[in-house]
């Protein structure tokens, strides 16, 4: 079985759809159970669900051959992999926001609140701005809002959630989608198997 890390949620959903276009269908992963782990023989798959964030974790450690990541996740836990293709998918960006009209004068330290500090730091420090970075894990938004920081550095997508918190984007980091990414053991022993299946998936996306 070749096994194959999926991401809980609509992009593990997306993503599974295109396996299953490119031959590589489960009929059991689309039933509404609460398994995680779902195999095929006949196709010589075994899928399972896991933590987005989680991904990177059992395929770096060889609980799986292959899995979905974000660009975000390879970025800021730079794992040991192999990143074998952009999937065009759960497209978004990672940005620089913060209350409209803000102006980075650069007289004091900026103070930058993230989930993302190494890719939140790497930007910076490629601008040499002296930053303050404070580590958050969820309701980046009100940072700014209760004076905790001076701006945020994470994922946009519509650009809805800080529109409604007062919040605007300032400036672009890195654009965000989500990556084939394969354990180099695995891709050095099963080249043949998963280069087959990554052109399978680059097709659909030409």
């Amino acid at each position: 079985m070749l096994n194959i890390a999926l991401p809980k949620g609509r992009l593990g959903d997306r993503v599974y759809g295109m396996l299953k276009q490119a031959g590589y269908e489960c009929p059991s992963i689309e039933q509404p159970d609460r398994r995680l782990i779902f195999e095929n023989p006949e196709t010589g798959v075994r899928y399972f669900w896991v933590k987005p964030s989680d991904v990177t974790i059992y395929v770096e450690r060889g609980a799986a051959d292959i899995g979905i990541a974000g660009k975000d996740i390879l970025l800021e836990n730079r794992p040991e992999l192999y990143e074998l293709l952009d999937l065009k998918t759960g497209v978004c960006r990672m940005a620089v926001a913060g209350p409209e009209g803000f102006r980075d004068t650069r007289e004091r330290t900026l103070r930058v609140a993230t989930k993302f500090p190494h890719i939140a730091g790497g930007f910076y420090a490629e601008k040499a701005r002296d930053v303050e970075l404070i580590k958050l894990n969820g309701s980046i938004e009100l940072a700014p809002i209760l004076g905790l920081s001076d701006v945020i550095v994470d994922i946009v997508e519509t650009g809805k959630t800080l529109a409604e918190n007062g919040l605007t984007v300032l400036e672009n980091v890195c654009p965000i989608s989500a990556r084939l990414v394969a354990n180099p053991a695995s891709y050095r022993f099963r080249t043949d198997e998963i280069r087959r299946l990554t052109e399978r998936l680059a097709d659909q996306i030409r």
